[in-house]
């Protein structure tokens, strides 16, 4: 049922990876350099949980932020 993959998926394959490593990266560092876990940036891949990462980075308060104002 399951052949080997060839090259044409295998094409398709790298490049899935590819756009996601080029969306999870720049993410990753929004989120480190707002203070929380580059972790998060993990999340950029769903789609709506996207947008809720998006919508807590804006309206959230940022520790990076209160440790350089020494709140």
């Amino acid at each position: 049922m399951f052949g080997a993959v060839g090259l044409p998926e295998l094409l398709i394959i790298i490049a899935i990876v590819c756009t996601g490593l080029v969306v999870v990266w720049p993410a990753g560092r929004i989120c480190r350099r707002a203070g929380y876990s580059p972790w998060l940036g993990l999340l950029a891949i769903v789609p709506i949980v996207c947008l809720g990462l998006l919508w807590f980075i804006a309206f959230a308060e940022w520790p990076a932020l209160s440790k350089q104002t020494g709140s």
